[in-house]
This record gives C-alpha cells, structure tokens and sequence, in this order.
C-alpha cells in the first residue's frame, strides 16, 4: 500500500541502560549515529522531567551530530517546550503523559485541550519544527487535531499490538478507519507504541498514509539477541516492498 514508510529508532531504553549502572556505557551518542549507520531513517527520543533514561543533555548533544530526523516527544510544559526551542529538531510529538507515568498510555482529547494544543503547536511551528499529535483512533479527536493546526498525528498502537496475536483483522479496523479521517482532513500520519517485528510489516501494509514509525522498546529488546545493525535492517525489511 506504500513504500515510503520511515523508521526512527527510539534510543530511550539504551539510556536507561546507561544511566542503572552510571557513567556512559552504553554511550548515547554513539549508539544514535550507529542507529543511523545501520539504517535507521530518524532518531526519537522522549526526555521526561525526572531525567530517568534521556537526559536534557542528551538532546544538546545528540542534535548537532545527527545526520537524519530528530523526533523529540514529551509534555508540553514549560521546560519541555524551552528545551524543543533550543534544540529545533526536525519533529516535535508532543504526547499526554504526566511525570508520574512508567511510559505514555493514552493519545490526546483535543477537544479538551484544543485552545492550549493550538497555542504550543503554533509556537514551534513558527520555528520551523513539524508538530506531530499523540493519538488515539477516534476520528473527532483526529478531526479537531487539524483543526489545532498540527502537521500530523502519531497513532497510539497498542490495543493494535496487544489484540494482534488473537484476531490481527479486527485488531487494525480501527486503525484504517483513523488513518483515513487522517487522509481526509490532511493530516500526515506516524504510529508507535508496542509495534514490533511480529505486528509491524501487518500494521504497514494495512495503514493508508502511513509516513513513519517510531519504534524503541521491541527493537532494542530484539537487538540483544540479533545485533543493533541486524534487528535495524530485520525491521526496515517489515517495512520494504509494500
């Protein structure tokens, strides 16, 4: 269905490795640009304000030595938002999740949060950062999305990801029903959350429009087994000839 579909490598889980034992083994840095040398079309990384796995720091160094996308993802309050200024990555995606929370579990009602959404994303949009939306598959949360002014919205895929071994058919309905609303009302369209080799080359093949995923978790998990630079082309290969 398309073929154009990105992969950015959530580094997330290589800092949280580091930072158990101290010092900078695993280094970041190196382990984003090998990402990139291996394949990856993009780095995400998602600081939070208790700088348990990517710290501010990371950002600042990470961002001048990338050569891809860089897809910063967080709440949207005001250190956050003063740190995507600084940085001005390619890509901002700003996600629902309070500090307290062990990892993002819910998309945005942006019917709730239209007025404050709109005002965040304008400001960065105004420094040239594409704004992407954390997501759920309702379509009037798609639809006021657009009316926000976002560039695009991340589908939040892990209902997808958990029914995917018991029924994969009606596990994605939903999803190809959101991507369309996506389509309609001119919204680029990314996903992440729990895709993985199992689930990934299904959900692709499936979603119209689908520009990018971002992926961290099942990916590094899965390069402990296989090797960064192999489980990197094991994934771009889910995503090939669609």
């Amino acid at each position: 269905m398309n073929n154009k579909t990105t992969l950015s490598v959530n580094i997330n889980k290589i800092a949280t490795l580091r930072n158990a034992r101290g010092g900078n083994m695993p280094n970041v840095l190196q382990v984003a640009l090998d990402c990139e040398r291996f394949g990856a079309q993009g780095i995400t990384v998602h600081p939070r304000p208790d700088e348990r796995h990517i710290r501010y720091a990371d950002v600042f160094e990470l961002k001048p030595q990338l050569n891809t996308e860089f897809n910063i993802e967080g709440y949207p309050n005001e250190q956050f938002i003063n740190l995507v200024m600084k940085a001005k990555p390619a890509q901002v995606t700003l996600v629902p999740d309070p500090p307290e929370v062990l990892t993002s579990n819910a998309g945005w009602d942006t019917i709730t949060h239209f007025d404050f959404l709109k005002d965040v994303i304008k400001n960065f949009q105004d420094h040239g950062i594409r704004t992407s939306i954390f997501i759920e598959t309702d379509a009037k949360f798609i639809e006021q999305a657009a009316k926000i002014g976002t560039n695009r919205v991340e589908l939040y895929t892990e209902s997808y990801a958990t029914n995917y071994p018991k029924n994969k058919e009606e596990a994605i309905k939903e999803f190809v029903k959101a991507a369309k609303v996506a389509q309609q009302v001119g919204l680029g369209l990314n996903a992440g959350h729990d895709l993985s080799l199992e689930n990934l080359r299904y959900f692709a093949e499936n979603i119209p429009g689908l520009l990018e995923v971002s992926i961290g978790h099942a990916l590094i998990s899965d390069a402990l087994y296989f090797g960064l630079e192999n489980t990197i082309q094991m994934y771009l290969n889910q995503l090939r000839n669609i």
